[in-house]
């Protein structure tokens, strides 16, 4: 079983462009690369965790003949040093090399728009890789003027049942939760706003809407910065600003709207400190970067606390 934290090391090296991760052509005996080496070998890069990660060049001129040679003489030979894992990253304009690899044992990763990543298990016993992404994550923005207590609500277009609810959508890669929220509800309904808290989350599985794989849909709240209305035709039937006690009595809504509806009020009467996850940026293990931590919030003294008095 792979841990959680090797599972995002093995993403990190992965996903690095340079020495943690790929590189890969056909050299002859004569030290030239390309298509037209007569004795050639794949060559890859090894990564820290024993595997070898190999990409194919789009534009070279590759046998399916002569790359299985080649790809059955390099994995005896990365066998013979040890390597547990070999990573075989296949551009789509070299799809001809995946029937080849496949006869060798290699199994599909995963793939992107121009790419497919094969795997092959070297090491002792069942394979021990991990999976790829099997989550989608949506967010939506419960947007609450706390002066009028109005709530921006959306009706979806091309829905067999319209019913009320928040404006949101799917996650992009690299895009934090209230950067989503954000901009989903600008794109939706063009109303500005700003990130408060993270209010809930629904988890979900075999979603036919996320390809049959689980679901994340994360709500945050957000506050106005503007407040006319300029809705999107093409996703939205109706959009509008409603009383919140109108939103969490009716009948014409989504169970979770209706929930993070009655949320929203017990925040506003009883103060939203009882209801927030708010958001703190800290540095993360990897130099440079930081991750976004969702909490209640904490009293500054206990921010500071080493360990117990």
């Amino acid at each position: 079983m792979v841990l959680w934290w090797t599972w995002g090391l093995w993403r990190a090296a992965l996903a690095q462009p340079g020495a943690g991760s790929l590189s890969a052509g056909i050299r002859g005996a004569s030290g030239a690369s390309g298509p037209y080496a007569a004795a050639g070998e794949l060559r890859g890069e090894p990564d820290r965790y024993g595997g070898i990660s190999v990409r194919l060049g789009a534009l070279e001129r590759l046998d399916a003949a002569v790359f299985q040679r080649r790809l059955e003489a390099a994995i005896q030979q990365w066998r013979s040093e040890g390597r547990v894992a070999v990573w075989l990253h296949i551009p789509i304009l070299q799809s001809q090399c995946i029937a080849p690899a496949a006869s060798l044992g290699f199994c599909f990763h995963h793939a992107e728009s121009y790419s497919s990543t094969l795997a092959l298990w070297l090491g002792e016993g069942p394979s021990r890789l991990p999976g790829y992404a099997t989550h989608q994550v949506g967010v939506a923005g419960a947007v609450f003027d706390e002066s009028t207590r109005k709530i921006l609500v959306v009706q979806d277009r091309n829905k067999l049942k319209n019913m009320w609810k928040f404006p949101g959508g799917l996650s992009e890669p690299g895009e934090d939760i209230g950067d989503t929220a954000v901009r989903e509800v600008f794109e939706e309904t063009g109303i500005k706003s700003e990130f408060r808290s993270l209010l809930s989350i629904r988890q979900q599985h075999t979603n036919p809407g996320a390809f049959g794989k689980s679901d994340m849909y994360i709500i945050c709240r957000l506050k106005p910065c503007s407040f006319t209305i300029n809705f999107c035709q093409h996703e939205c039937l109706r959009c509008e600003w409603m009383d919140l006690n109108d939103l969490v009595k009716t009948e014409n809504t989504t169970p979770i709207t209706s929930r993070v509806a009655s949320l929203l009020l017990y925040g506003y009467r009883e103060g939203f400190d009882k209801i927030d996850l708010t958001m703190e940026e800290l540095p993360a293990v990897y130099t440079g970067l930081f991750y976004k931590l969702y909490h209640k919030e904490l009293p500054e003294n206990y921010k500071i606390m080493t360990g117990m008095d």
